[in-house]
């Protein structure tokens, strides 16, 4: 498993759309609301990056319904665990630029 990777901030914020099913253009507009409009997600890197985490087996396209043109996507367990163990190294690193700052953290 791949547990030193760390994930660029694009594929985070994907996955973190992914927590619920979802389909292009909402990955796009929920990575853009939760990044507080920094990072924005072009067509182009979206679908490349969907391909690339469909390949290795952390999201899945669902069925698409007759007659729509919309394509969602979902975590699996694996892509969950991927997510979550990102969330654990962000919160290591946070922690220790807290503590090297002197910065109180009640937890």
């Amino acid at each position: 498993m791949d547990r030193d990777l760390a994930l660029t901030e694009s594929t985070y914020y994907i996955l973190l759309s992914l927590y619920r099913p979802q389909h292009g253009y909402g990955i796009m507009q929920q990575t853009e609301a939760l990044s507080g409009g920094r990072v924005r997600l072009a067509a182009g890197t979206l679908y490349g990056a969907l391909n690339t985490m469909c390949e290795k087996g952390w999201i899945f396209q669902l069925p698409v319904e007759s007659g729509s043109r919309k394509k969602e996507y979902q975590l699996t367990e694996k892509g969950l665990l991927v997510l979550k163990k990102e969330i654990e190294r962000l919160r290591e690193l946070v922690k220790n630029g807290d503590l090297i700052m002197g910065v109180e953290n009640n937890d």
